[in-house]
């Protein structure tokens, strides 16, 4: 099977927070924000696989910054490792002002993996990344550090 190059990968998702998805803050439920990541890591491991995907796990996830009623969700995402039918997807969110010359702010950021599926429903292979250009080396490597630094963390927890 060939190497897919990250970017092929690459999915951005634009919504605006509307009162349906806020909580008596007027800030956004986070499982309004934990559906929009499942769905763009899900169209990003599709767009890789060519084959439909089913979330198997999402790493912890912190909310760093709350995304106030009215503000512009951008959710990126892109798949960064593969295993044998398994694609890591990182997923970051940010929000915006749409009235305001501030610039946006990281809201999330979390780790989403997928399994590949034929026509079927059984698991089935899925290429390697590949990382033709320097920014695709960044985003894979950025990823992968950033990853591995988390579950660090989470271990040191546990100790």
């Amino acid at each position: 099977m060939d190497a897919v190059p990250l970017l092929d990968s690459y999915t951005e998702m634009t919504e605006i927070l509307l009162p349906n998805d806020t909580n008596n803050l007027g800030r956004a439920l986070g499982g309004a924000v934990l559906n929009w990541m499942d769905i763009c890591g899900a169209v990003a491991a599709m767009r890789f696989a060519s084959n439909q995907v089913v979330t198997a796990s999402m790493d912890h996830v912190d909310f760093i910054s709350p995304i106030e009623l009215g503000e512009v969700v951008v959710v990126e995402g892109y798949v960064f490792s593969t295993g044998r039918t398994s694609l890591d997807v990182k997923v970051d969110v940010h929000a915006e002002n749409p009235r305001s010359d501030q610039p946006d702010r990281e809201t999330t950021s979390s780790f989403f993996t997928f399994v590949a599926l034929d026509e079927d429903g059984n698991t089935t292979g899925v290429p390697e990344v590949a990382c033709p250009t320097d920014a695709e080396v960044d985003l894979r490597d950025g990823a992968l550090a950033e990853r591995r630094a988390q579950l660090e963390a989470v271990a040191d927890r546990l100790d």
